[in-house]
């Protein structure tokens, strides 16, 4: 069993991975509509994973006797300026995420919940994961500046990150 106090930090969890869902759902539309449809697809697979990371909390919380209760979301932005733009939000919203994670990983332990605290072990290795591939998306982004060729060269590389990605969930 959970405790209500670690119950409704894991909610609150969810609420944000669903929150980054629809962050990242926006993305990827204000891409497709702006000549991005690499950069689109990325970040609607990436809307996609953050969902999956979602039910995963909802499914723990579930199975640990305490009840997952969804909670409103913000309106997320729709309006961008530029390809970087839209990374630059992904990482520091990530960055965000990161502490959050780090912040619900101290509550459980000061809980003495450790079985949570195994359970977000594989959270804190995506969020490595997660800003170390938003930096590196953004290190090629700000190579190539305004340059139109590198940028549609970037895009072309999303759009195989996120072919790669779907077919990767596949398997």
């Amino acid at each position: 069993m959970i405790t209500k106090k670690v119950e409704s930090a894991l909610i609150e969890q969810i609420r944000l991975e669903e929150q980054s869902s629809r962050i990242y759902m926006a993305m990827a539309s204000w891409c497709e509509t702006n000549g991005y449809p690499g950069a689109a697809a990325f970040l609607f697979a990436h809307s996609d994973e953050e969902r999956l990371h979602m039910t995963k909390l909802v499914g723990y919380v579930n199975d640990r006797g305490g009840h997952t209760i969804l909670k409103a979301l913000e309106m997320p932005d729709n309006e961008y300026t530029s390809l970087l733009d839209v990374f630059q939000k992904v990482l520091k919203h990530e960055e965000f995420v990161t502490s959050e994670i780090n912040n619900l990983y101290g509550l459980v332990l000061k809980e003495g919940d450790y079985l949570t605290g195994q359970f977000l072990q594989w959270y804190i290795a995506e969020q490595i994961e997660e800003e170390s591939l938003f930096h590196s998306i953004l290190d090629k982004i700000n190579l190539t500046g305004e340059e139109r060729g590198g940028i549609f060269h970037i895009d072309k590389e999303l759009k195989e990150m996120a072919v790669a990605e779907t077919a990767g969930e596949q398997a």
